[in-house]
């Protein structure tokens, strides 16, 4: 997730870290370069990655490439003369297709034993798990408060006709929040049955949905809370971002002028994912970059970096994270193998549903 309060701190530290390294580095023929494909939200901290360049006596060139799904598409294409040595990005809703594309070197990292065994999806060690993202319903608290409203419970809840016209969602077929949200619906309402996840989608639309094409627009175009410019109070974003709210705030605010809907099974849970690209030019390095995002100084980067979770536990979290950001309690669950079967079906009902 990218967020407007940081896009200019996010151009910086990647520009200063991208293809020149880390501010000072005296690049010479002879140093390795080590290339790391990423989706545009990727983030590192420049005294993080000097550290690395230190250790490794080379230089880190970050190659962003859109979205996650358009960056796996990117490796797949130029599998047999890839463009990077490794691949990091690839998450939870890609992960089947990824590993069926047999783009990946497998590594087991000594890491590895530092990391929950229920982020790890692949025992072939092809992809290694990294961070865990939540995605969830955000609410404007000013606005619920205003109107002496209830905040929202469940899902089930914004079907309410008190919640017409309050939500905003982003599009499945163009944003990953919104993919994941979708996968929400249909791990909680089923396909089969009385009451499926498309009659909830009618039920949405019945009650006034608005569509977003993407996040930012959803987040800070339609939605009211925060830093948010629109007038719809619940917005589907991130159960982090009421703590980027709070950090981003100048003056900062004790409270955070958001919150987050957190309903057992009702939040859908991202794990990404890094991978040691076939062929890659540099495959020592990149064993070695991939034991540094595990180990514990990446790990304790990324939450300030990239508004996630670290995946290793051993990572301190900031005090921002504790207080104003929280890890709902049993995720919604579907299978990386059971969205690489469905997602092609899932997102054109869909569209059919609420677009038509």
């Amino acid at each position: 997730m990218v967020y407007r309060w940081f896009v200019l701190f996010l151009l910086v530290s990647i520009t200063a870290a991208g293809c020149a390294g880390a501010p000072g580095s005296t690049k010479s023929a002879a140093t390795p370069e080590l290339t790391v494909m990423t989706h545009d939200s990727f983030s590192i901290s420049e005294e993080v990655l000097a550290e690395f360049q230190r250790q490794c006596g080379c230089e880190v060139k970050f190659l962003k490439s859109g979205d996650a799904g358009l960056a796996l598409n990117k490796a797949i294409l130029t599998k047999e003369a890839p463009l990077a040595d490794v691949l990091y990005g690839v998450d939870n809703t890609f992960f089947s297709r990824a590993l069926g594309a047999e783009i990946f070197d497998p590594y087991a990292s000594p890491v590895l034993a530092d990391i929950p065994a229920e982020l790890k999806l692949d025992p072939g060690n092809q992809l290694l798990p990294v961070d865990v993202g939540y995605v969830t319903i955000n609410y404007d608290k000013a606005y619920f408060a205003a109107k002496n409203v209830p905040v929202p419970g469940s899902l089930r809840d914004l079907t309410d006709p008190r919640y017409k016209g309050l939500l905003v969602v982003e599009n499945p077929a163009t944003s990953s929040p919104g993919l994941a949200f979708l996968l929400t619906t249909v791990a909680v309402f089923g396909e089969e049955g009385d009451y499926t996840y498309l009659d909830y989608w009618r039920d949405l639309r019945q009650n006034d949905v608005l569509v977003s094409e993407g996040w930012e627009d959803a987040y800070y175009g339609q939605f009211s809370g925060g830093s948010g410019e629109g007038e719809r109070p619940l917005v589907v974003s991130y159960a982090t971002s009421p703590a980027a709210e709070v950090y981003f705030a100048d003056p900062q605010p004790a409270e955070s002028p958001t919150g987050s809907m957190s309903a057992p099974g009702e939040t859908f849970r991202q794990i990404e994912f890094v991978g040691i690209l076939k062929n890659a030019g540099q495959p020592e390095l990149a064993r070695r970059w991939v034991d540094f995002m595990l180990g514990q100084r990446f790990q304790e980067d990324i939450p300030l970096q990239m508004w996630v979770y670290p995946a290793n536990p051993d990572a301190a979290l900031p005090e921002l994270f504790t207080v104003h950001a929280q890890v709902p309690p049993g995720p919604a669950t579907l299978s990386p193998d059971a969205i690489a079967a469905g997602r092609d079906r899932w997102v054109p009902a869909w569209t059919d549903t609420v677009l038509r």
